[in-house]
């Protein structure tokens, strides 16, 4: 299993709390790739940009194609636009991979034949995985979790994070994730003015 898969499998956990937005989701998915490339040593980080290595065999499919999209011409993709050119939908591709990999399945809530379905992880070997990880507040997995608000406020700067890369693109998704916030609360403000023109006084 790879950081992307594991954050989707925290996230869809039936016990939590937090229900996570699908944009911020996929703008931490991209992230969590991101990290598993300059893991392998597929990518570099220099400055706020993204250099790609050679074009490594990933076993993972979407690993995969997170690896075949990098840019690979100078001057390199900025982190920042990784972010949302990769993450464009990318919580319903890693839906679709899991499930179709038996790790997630639909469950309705309620007793109720047609009552709203939603998905939950399978118990198998990857989600006991992911939970060890998560148990263990392995430095990544919850700094990625925290910034769309699975586990409570956590620096980047806290101990374990001790790769500058991973560090960097941890900010950036947490500064992606606050853009996206802003845009929504701002359409939600100019929704209500729109609203209350046509209402009148």
């Amino acid at each position: 299993m790879t950081t992307a898969k594991d954050l989707f499998i925290i996230t869809m956990d039936p016990g939590s709390k937090h229900a996570v937005g699908q944009g911020d989701l996929s703008l931490a998915l991209a992230g969590a790739e991101l990290i598993d490339l300059i893991r392998a040593e597929a990518v570099a980080v220099e400055g706020d940009r993204i250099v790609p290595g050679g074009l490594p065999t990933m076993a993972d499919r979407l690993m995969g194609e997170a690896a075949a999209g990098l840019t690979r011409q100078a001057p390199f993709e900025r982190i920042e636009d990784w972010l949302w050119r990769r993450g464009q939908d990318l919580s319903a591709a890693y839906q679709a991979a899991l499930e179709e990999d038996g790790e997630l399945a639909r469950k309705r809530s309620g007793r109720l034949p047609f009552g709203s379905e939603r998905v939950e992880p399978v118990d198998t070997p990857a989600r006991r995985r992911a939970a060890d990880r998560w148990n263990e507040k392995e430095p990544v997995l919850a700094a990625l979790a925290s910034v769309v608000g699975i586990g409570g406020d956590q620096s980047d700067d806290e101990p374990g994070l001790d790769d500058e890369a991973v560090t960097t693109v941890v900010a950036v998704v947490h500064d992606a994730v606050m853009e996206l916030e802003a845009v929504r609360q701002r359409r939600s403000i100019e929704n209500a003015a729109f609203a209350n023109l046509w209402r009148g006084p």
